[in-house]
């Protein structure tokens, strides 16, 4: 099961992927947000390996009406996310094993007679692929990049942990098979677009 020590155990850098499905909100575990369940089956941690940027968009509703004499009044509902994020050359498989995982630890690692396909142990394209076509309804999307602001106390040393978790839909989905490997693994094109409930 997952834990501050199982996420904290499992990323291989300093920081935590800058991405993760789950297929709930999860907890705060040591001021950690920590997916609940066993990955690969409640969550999902993406791979930063040839990610691109992650494009954020912030969609105002709102309703704008101009008054008789001229001024413009608007009445805002909500702020909601658009996130899009895009990995080239992404290997089919994350490796050419299953991962094990230390469930103490929460160490993730391969036999070392197999081959790590990935920088960082994420999910490799057909796992996002497989995450899409199981999740027609909502799910959350665990986030670390560099929102301080979302921490009340000692925000600047938060860096290494996920600072936001948002429960989304999926808008948009696309992969190209770029290049069949011999017999170990394809390289894909993966685009995704996300859109918060």
């Amino acid at each position: 099961m997952s834990s501050a020590a199982y996420m904290s155990g499992r990323k291989k850098y300093a920081r935590p992927q800058a991405m993760a499905f789950s297929d709930n909100p999860g907890i705060v575990d040591n001021g950690f947000y920590v997916p609940e369940g066993t990955e690969f089956e409640d969550f999902l941690v993406l791979s930063d390996h040839n990610r691109q940027p992650i494009s954020f968009k912030s969609n105002r509703i709102e309703n704008k009406v101009r008054t008789i004499n001229g001024r413009m009044r608007s009445y805002h509902i909500a702020d909601k996310l658009s996130i899009s994020t895009s990995w080239q050359t992404l290997p089919s498989r994350s490796a050419s094993s299953e991962l094990i995982i230390d469930e103490n630890s929460g160490e993730t690692f391969i036999d070392p007679a197999e081959t790590s396909y990935v920088v960082d142990n994420g999910a490799g394209a057909v796992d996002l692929l497989d995450w899409y076509e199981n999740h027609q309804g909502s799910f959350w999307v665990f986030l670390a990049y560099d929102k301080f602001n979302n921490f009340e106390d000692d925000a600047y040393n938060k860096l290494g942990r996920y600072n936001e978790v948002v429960e989304v839909f999926f808008e948009d989905f696309q992969f190209d098979v770029t290049r069949r490997g011999r017999a170990t693994h394809d390289f894909w094109d993966v685009s995704l677009s996300l859109e918060e409930v």
